[in-house]
C-alpha cells in the first residue's frame, strides 16, 4: 500500500450529507461523540479508509482474528422515524495521520471523497484544552469557514472568536480543505482539561450538535463514563490529601494525562 485508499459501497445514494468528523485527539473528545452517535443513530458503515500514514499495528477482535488499523464512513439516512432533515455521515477511526504529509493527504482525500458523495457541509469535532484541571461546566468553542456558518451555530450556543492557538491534525485541516472546496465547515470543540478521556466535555459538544442537527439522542452512556470519571478524581483528590492513600506521598493526581 502506497497511498491511502478509500473502499466504499459505490451503490449508496445521499440525500444533501452533512458529513460529522469524530476522531481520536484532545481529550478524546471527537472520538466520544462520533461512537456515541454511530451507536445511538445506528448507522451502517458503507466506508473505510486505509492508509499507510497510520501507525504499524493491526488491532486484535474478540472473534480471535485481527483488522488493519483504519478510518471508518457511517451512514445514517434520513427518516421521518429519526426526524433528519439530511442524510448524516458519522466518520470515525482508530488513529489520525502520524506525520504532517500523512495529515494533509488523509484529510485532503476526506473532504473530496465527501464532496463526490454530494456533501456541502462539514462538522468536525475536537478538544479544546484550556486548564490543567478537570472543567466541570465545560464551554463549547468553534471556528468555521464563513460567517453564515458562524451566525448558524451560534444560535446553539457555540462561542467564536474566543479560541485561540492552533488545531491540530483532523479537526482543523479538514475544515481548511472545506473552505478550499467552497464548502460549509466548522470545527465544534468543547473546552477541556487534563483528561484523556473527557466525557463531560464530549455531552457538551453533543448537547448543542443535536440542536445544530434538529435531532435527539440518548445521553445515558455518556452520562455513565462522566460520572466514573467524577468519582474516580474524587478518590484521586482524597488520595493526594492523605499520604497513607497516596502510598505515603502526596502527589498531583495531573499524571492521569
Amino acid at each position: 500500500m502506497e497511498k491511502s485508499v478509500i473502499y466504499h459501497n459505490k451503490k449508496l445514494k445521499f440525500k444533501d450529507p452533512i458529513l460529522i468528523v469524530g476522531l481520536p485527539g484532545i481529550g478524546n473528545v471527537g472520538s466520544l461523540v462520533g461512537q456515541h452517535l454511530k451507536s445511538e443513530l445506528k448507522a451502517k458503515k458503507f466506508a473505510t479508509l486505509y492508509s499507510p500514514h497510520f501507525p504499524h499495528q493491526v488491532i486484535m477482535l474478540p472473534s480471535g482474528k485481527i483488522r488493519i488499523v483504519n478510518n471508518r464512513f457511517y451512514h445514517v439516512p434520513m427518516s421521518k422515524g429519526k426526524k433528519l432533515k439530511n442524510d448524516i455521515i458519522i466518520l470515525v477511526g482508530d488513529f489520525q495521520a502520524m506525520t504532517s504529509e500523512g495529515q494533509y493527504e488523509i484529510n485532503d482525500k476526506i473532504v473530496r471523497f465527501f464532496k463526490k458523495l454530494g456533501g456541502k457541509t462539514i462538522y468536525t469535532i475536537g478538544g479544546y484544552n484550556t486548564s490543567k484541571n478537570y472543567i466541570q461546566n465545560p464551554k463549547v468553542f468553534g471556528v468555521a469557514t464563513n460567517q453564515k456558518v458562524i451566525n448558524k451555530l451560534k444560535t446553539k450556543g457555540i462561542i467564536f472568536g474566543q479560541a485561540a492557538g492552533m488545531i491540530f491534525g483532523s479537526a482543523g485541516l479538514i475544515v481548511a480543505f472545506a473552505k478550499k472546496h467552497g464548502m460549509d465547515a466548522a470545527c465544534i470543540m468543547g473546552e477541556t482539561g487534563f483528561l484523556d478521556i473527557d466525557a463531560n466535555s464530549a455531552k457538551a459538544v453533543l448537547e448543542v450538535l443535536t440542536k445544530l442537527l434538529d435531532i435527539e439522542v440518548n445521553l445515558d452512556d455518556i452520562d455513565n463514563i462522566r460520572k466514573e470519571t467524577n468519582k474516580m478524581l474524587k478518590t484521586l483528590e482524597e488520595a493526594s490529601k492523605n499520604p497513607e492513600m497516596a502510598g505515603g506521598a502526596k502527589e498531583n493526581f495531573t499524571y492521569i494525562r
